[in-house]
């Protein structure tokens, strides 16, 4: 797989255009030496992050939540995951400028890779280890600080390396390993229903195993002698904002992602709830969750196969997400009709199908629109807050939405929401 042993400095690979630039870039591009060993080995990183997103906050934390106060488990758990995502919003922005200044003879990325994949390990042997709501509460959000700090930077590697002109391809493989790490986590860790502190410690290891290997694989190159960027409070401070005024389309993209998100995690947050409860299942629901699972990724495995390669040849974006809308919009409205497991299925297929077409582009749309290049990490922090707060705000509102209304309440006010995030992109002048 590898042209060269993974501890030798790959060739320089130029930098990805700024937003400036962006028109510049060229039309086609080979994957070939250090490009595509990056597009080989992203998979395996990314959907070891994502498995851990999937696996725990939609599985082993809500069990473990559940086995201290069953009665109590919506309110306990909507607590604990809005604390959680809350710092992990405000983590990544600061994760990303700090990763922008960092100089060392890894680059500026690597380092806080392998380091937020340790300590997120170590939070992860504190989850298994905790036995009251206060325990899982503190461990949970040192998961979420920690392994945000991974993803930031993580997340920078594609416009800092990538062409514009593969950015489409590169964005589909990371779009279906996410939704492929997700839906893969959940169907695991139902095997680890009985043993939760075993499936805490497996995740944690593999995350870390891979994520290492990604960077042996793809070393950045000693920036040393790069000029050093001051670090100040104020500097960090401002790595939480941007002026919408200046950059409307990277604003208009952050609304669009924000909705979109908050409508899908609307759901997906609760559906062991939705199963247990609204669809009727009570403990068969723990069954049923990789049958849902299996159903998003063949759904999601043909539009990502699709959408990114499709989306690079078209050189659209827009277009991709209007369709993931409307897709997702159909999906939401099958299980408010059909209250069903089979209504479920096909929800579960549907929604694989549109926010996989989401997650095809998502990421190549926001790369081009990044307001500077020296602040790659920084605005990709603050955009990640749109995929971050949603998961604040899910668990709140999906609990008062319930309620107040019931749970079939959920998918109108889900609806609602993913129709808006991709109206929000229409305005966006820089991408077609």
């Amino acid at each position: 797989m590898a042209t060269q042993s993974p501890t030798e400095p790959p060739p320089p690979v130029p930098p990805a255009p700024s937003s400036a630039s962006a028109s510049s870039a060229p039309t086609d591009t080979a994957l070939r030496g250090p490009l595509r060993r990056l597009l080989l080995t992203s998979p395996p990183a990314n959907v070891s992050m994502y498995l851990l997103w999937g696996a725990l906050p939609g599985i082993l934390l809500p069990l473990q939540v559940a086995e201290l106060d069953s009665a109590n488990k919506t309110g306990n758990l909507a607590v604990i995951t809005t604390l959680g995502a809350l710092a992990a919003m405000l983590t990544q922005p600061l994760a990303g400028a700090l990763s922008d200044r960092t100089r060392s003879r890894y680059g500026r990325r690597g380092p806080w890779i392998v380091g937020g994949a340790l300590i997120g390990g170590l939070a992860l042997l504190g989850m298994a280890a905790a036995n009251t709501l206060v325990q899982i509460g503190i461990a949970w959000v040192m998961v979420q600080i920690a392994y945000n700090f991974v993803q930031g930077p993580l997340t920078a590697i594609m416009p800092d390396r990538v062409p514009r002109a593969v950015r489409g391809t590169f964005s589909a493989v990371i779009g279906f390993s996410a939704m492929l790490g997700t839906m893969g986590g959940q169907i695991v860790a139902t095997r680890f229903a009985d043993r939760i502190d075993t499936g805490y410690v497996v995740f944690a290891g593999l995350a870390l195993v891979m994520l290492a290997l990604f960077v042996a694989f793809n070393p950045d190159r000693d920036n040393r002698g790069e000029p050093r960027r001051p670090v100040s409070i104020r500097e960090l401070a401002r790595s939480f904002w941007f002026d919408p005024r200046k950059h409307p389309d990277f604003g208009w993209a952050f609304l669009g992602r924000l909705l979109l998100n908050l409508g899908y995690f609307l759901i997906t947050q609760y559906q062991l709830y939705l199963l247990q409860e609204y669809i009727g299942l009570g403990d068969d629901a723990i069954g049923f969750v990789p049958v849902l699972g299996m159903a998003t990724l063949c759904a999601t495995l043909v539009a990502t196969a699709v959408g990114g390669p499709l989306s690079d040849r078209l050189g659209r974006r827009k277009v991709f997400v209007f369709a993931a809308s409307v897709v997702l919009a159909v999906a939401m409205a099958v299980p408010w009709a059909l209250p069903t497991k089979t209504g479920m299925v096909l929800y579960a297929a549907a929604a694989g199908l549109g926010y996989g077409l989401f997650a095809t582009v998502d990421s190549a749309l926001i790369s081009e629109v990044l307001p500077a290049q020296e602040d790659f990490g920084k605005d990709l922090g603050v955009v990640n807050i749109a995929a971050t707060l949603p998961q604040v705000l899910a668990p709140g509102l999906a609990g008062a939405v319930a309620v107040a209304l019931g749970y079939s309440a959920l998918f109108p006010v889900g609806i609602v929401l993913v129709l808006c995030g991709g109206l929000a992109v229409a305005p966006i002048k820089a991408v077609r």
